[in-house]
């Protein structure tokens, strides 16, 4: 941990493994260290960019939603109340904004370029493919493995964002009992995967 108490970072530029627990989104995200946003963007961006990669089609769309996503969030994060809603929830609201902008206006490129007062930068292949792959059905197919039932619930929850919440009450169920419907079916993902 470093000295502010976040994870260091390996010469790879990822979080490097500590002893001890990691800060909360909410933590993060009331700090006033930069470096607090820095480790929040570091956990949410692969997911972020696969929930646009999903709803656009295009990675240079998904790349610059999830850029400008997390730069309304970098501004906003003063108003966000820790208590209210999970982190989480805070920054898919604003990615929900930005993802209507896009598909009402159709004009996000251009916005951002202009407030941010430069060029679109293209891409790279490697990234566009990765960006590709989090947002392709690759991960639907896995799902194939696991029990009906455990199957819709893992697809609801992880693919398609839905609480845990609003899952046991359209299976009048306990959330208890979904989190564990849905721990099961991860943990035979993963030993099915080997990992």
């Amino acid at each position: 941990m470093s000295q502010r108490g976040y994870p260091e970072r390996d010469n790879g530029g990822r979080l490097a493994p500590t002893d001890m627990p990691p800060p909360t989104d909410e933590e993060l995200l009331a700090s006033t260290d930069p470096e607090a946003f820095g480790v929040f963007y570091d956990r949410h961006v692969n997911a972020l960019l696969g929930y646009f990669a999903r709803r656009t089609f295009d990675p240079e769309d998904a790349a610059d939603l999830t850029a400008e996503t997390f730069a309304s969030a970098l501004v906003a994060r003063r108003r966000f109340k820790p208590g209210k809603a999970p982190a989480t929830a805070w920054l898919y609201t604003i990615a929900a904004r930005r993802l209507a902008d896009y598909q009402r206006k159709g004009y996000v490129e251009q916005r951002m370029r202009r407030s941010l007062e430069m060029e679109r930068r293209p891409v790279s292949e490697g990234d566009a493919e990765m960006i590709r792959m989090l947002g392709d059905d690759a991960a639907r197919s896995v799902l194939a493995e696991l029990p009906p039932e455990e199957r819709g619930l893992v697809r609801a929850h992880v693919i398609d964002e839905r609480p845990y919440g609003e899952l046991a009450a359209e299976h009048k169920t306990s959330e208890v009992a979904v989190r564990k419907r849905m721990s099961r079916g991860l943990a035979s993902l993963r030993k099915g995967r080997g990992r």
